[in-house]
């Protein structure tokens, strides 16, 4: 696998799973889900089998493998954060009932390289971590699970050589509208894990369209892109 000296080669990696929410940012209270997959959810399922400092994932595009099905649940979930300060809470007068729209029984095809940062050392190398992300994903390891843009949502996945058979998308076209492209944590500590984004968030924009099952993703630093 070679990529162009700048960016790693391609890696193709399928995921699924039985439910998936890629909440729509502009839902406060409600957990409503995008129709597709967002490249920062694959992201993310990319970071939890290789993250480093020295590399950063490039998402360039997203297959749908399953029909688009929805799923509406209502459940109980806590209003408050518990804090030092009150030292907990009490869950039965916290509890509040809200709705949820989530997709049902996913599967993707994410495309996707990588590229080196400037936090690259000495020792670091595309051919090393390229070979470091094939075995990892081969043999099923991760730092942490993968997850469908929500962490109760966990994700299976397995490598897609450049060689075998690429899974057939669907045969669906639709205008997306404009989706959560990513978010830019100032704040980022390690791996996917944030401690708090009340100030450092940013997130950016794409108008995704869905065509025979493909999504194309532009570049982060494309006009397609917008904070």
């Amino acid at each position: 696998m070679n990529g162009n000296g700048k960016t790693s080669g391609l890696f193709r990696l399928k995921v699924w799973g039985r439910n998936a929410c890629f909440t729509r940012p502009e839902m406060k209270v409600e957990r409503v889900s995008y129709d597709v997959m967002t490249p920062s959810a694959a992201r993310g399922v990319l970071e939890a089998i290789l993250w480093k400092p020295a590399i950063r994932w490039l998402v360039e595009r997203i297959d749908v493998l399953a029909p688009i099905r929805w799923e509406s649940v209502r459940r109980n979930e806590v209003g408050s954060v518990m804090s030092p300060r009150t030292g907990g809470i009490f869950v039965e007068d916290q509890r509040q009932q809200r709705a949820g729209l989530f997709l049902r029984e996913v599967a993707y095809t994410i495309h996707a390289r990588f590229e080196m940062t400037d936090k690259a050392g000495s020792a670091d190398n595309m051919v090393k971590f390229q070979e470091m992300f094939l075995r990892r994903a081969e043999n099923g390891q991760c730092f942490h699970r993968p997850y469908l843009g929500c962490r109760e949502f966990a994700a299976d996945f397995e490598l897609v050589r450049l060689n075998d058979p690429l899974p057939e998308p669907i045969a669906e076209s639709r205008d997306l509208g404009w989706t959560l492209y990513d978010i830019q944590h100032d704040n980022r500590t390690d791996a996917g894990h944030v401690h708090s984004c009340t100030n450092g968030c940013r997130p950016s924009f794409f108008r995704a369209e869905l065509k025979n099952g493909v999504m194309l993703v532009p570049p982060v630093d494309s006009e397609g892109v917008r904070q």
